[in-house]
């Protein structure tokens, strides 16, 4: 997929020779509406994205997209000037990118390796330009957690039970009988909310645990785990 109506204008020029058109930072100047950004996006691996822009100015007439935090011509991505109906792949241009009409960056089979800081360079009338920053966060799917107990028989008021949450997930969530877990004095969850431990065990305790597990992009659940409690 390229870019809208641009692959039968595009004309192949070197790098090099556009920093003369571009001149990047030498005729920027500070917006004075609302700050040209980058909407920071979430993606999962392997997916296609749309990097968009918010407040673009008007009457742009063309857009250079780079990544990292600066406007510097070795991380320069792509070009795409709409009045000379000229498209120009940059230095960083690893052959998934494109630049579409409406200023937003197209990255096909993202890698973790794209995620970070992106800049844009948005040309106006009169040798202008604005200047516009904006992240773009990478995510594998997360796997099914698996959830282990120490014991799954114990007593009550005499035992206690610890249940813990295998996940290469930071987000963990904890269910009872399928709805979130109650936390009290004596169901206390670790810092990182990979483990649960029960001390003492109750009668009330008794049921189903799930740890559920997320990111941005995808979430899982764990097989139910049955904790029986019998009395003394």
């Amino acid at each position: 997929m390229g870019s809208p109506s641009v692959s039968t204008h595009r004309r192949l020029v070197h790098w090099q020779g556009l920093l003369l058109a571009v001149s990047l930072l030498n005729f920027w100047s500070p917006p004075t509406s609302a700050q040209l950004a980058i909407v920071p996006t979430h993606v999962a691996e392997g997916k296609s994205v749309r990097l968009r822009l918010c407040n673009v100015p008007p009457n742009y007439t063309g857009f250079v997209w780079y990544r990292g935090d600066r406007a510097n011509s070795q991380h320069a991505i792509a070009s795409l000037f709409i009045n000379q109906r000229m498209y120009v792949n940059g230095a960083a241009n690893s052959g998934r990118e494109d630049v579409i009409y409406d200023g937003s960056l197209l990255i096909k089979k993202v890698t973790l390796k794209d995620a970070g800081v992106y800049t844009v360079v948005v040309n106006l009338p009169g040798s202008r330009q604005e200047i516009g920053f904006g992240r773009l966060n990478v995510y594998r799917h997360v796997k099914k957690p698996t959830l282990l107990v120490s014991n799954t028989t114990v007593t009550d008021n005499k035992d206690a039970v610890v249940l813990t949450c295998y996940t290469n997930a930071f987000t963990i969530q904890w269910l009872f009988n399928g709805r979130n877990l109650q936390l009290s004095e004596r169901r206390r969850l670790s810092e990182d909310r990979r483990s649960l431990t029960i001390d003492p065990v109750q009668k009330e305790d008794t049921g189903y645990y799930q740890c559920r597990v997320s990111n941005p992009v995808s979430c899982a659940e764990s097989w139910d785990l049955e904790l029986n409690v019998k009395s003394k």
